[in-house]
């Protein structure tokens, strides 16, 4: 099966887009193109995955950065690549960071998920993007909104969302429902679930964005093409959204 992705019209110049399980070399729990390394798969499946996604969407290994993910609000400024060659070498030990900014040509941005959103920013201006790994609590905690402000006049900022659990199978206990409701609105809230994208949708319509796309695919119902935490639990793949200004 080729390696199969979710292009994003980022405009001239921007190279963007979501992974899918499709077209990888991991088996089991993992099958497919699973891109984390830190989930039990064999690591050297894993390198061989991100370097096909590398060789896919035409971007240098050696200049693609990751955050260490923790559900939280910080933004990094990546003005060279965070650990050089990781992404398809040692694999981990990256810096914390949910949120990566760049105005630097060839540095890839990527973020990983099974479930949470993959969000990807752009200028329409100048150069300059972003990717962010956005949870429901980095969502309630305003993830989104620091790294609006850390890409500059949002006004010129456009964003797509990536595949991510939809209301259809994300329920929650009432406390959580109660936090979205009081965030961001009832219209968030859909009976025992709540809903991750129209929470990010209003996030960065708050922050001043004023042009969202939404992949509007739930994670959770297509296991043929997508790794889902919430359905298959710690031993399942991870997917990636990805962005780059082309050199």
């Amino acid at each position: 099966m080729s390696l199969a992705v979710i292009d994003v019209a980022a405009g001239h110049g921007v190279t963007a887009c979501f992974t899918t399980r499709a077209g990888g070399v991991s088996a089991g729990p993992w099958a497919g193109l699973n891109l984390g390394a830190a989930t039990g798969d064999d690591l050297a499946k894993v390198r061989e995955n991100r370097s096909r996604l590398c060789a896919t969407v035409d971007v240098d290994p050696e200049r693609v950065t990751i955050g260490h993910q923790v559900h939280g609000t910080d933004v990094r400024n990546i003005d060279a690549p965070s650990r050089p060659g990781r992404f398809t070498g040692a694999l981990s030990g990256w810096p914390h960071g949910d949120g990566l900014v760049t105005d630097r040509s060839g540095i890839a941005l990527v973020v990983l998920g099974a479930d949470c959103l993959p969000v990807l920013l752009w200028r329409r201006d100048e150069a300059r993007v972003a990717a962010v790994h956005a949870g429901w609590r980095g969502l309630v905690d305003g993830v989104l909104a620091n790294v609006v402000a850390a890409l500059g006049n949002p006004a010129q900022i456009s964003a797509a969302i990536g595949p991510g659990v939809g209301p259809c199978c994300y329920p929650v206990d009432v406390g959580l429902r109660a936090r979205f409701a009081d965030r961001f609105g009832s219209a968030t809230v859909q009976g025992g679930t709540v809903d991750l994208v129209t929470a990010a949708q209003i996030a960065l319509a708050e922050a001043g964005v004023p042009q969202v796309t939404n992949v509007g695919a739930c994670t959770s119902c297509n296991p043929d093409r997508f790794y889902s935490y919430r359905r298959d639990g710690a031993r399942t793949g991870r997917h990636a959204g990805l962005i780059a200004i082309r050199p």
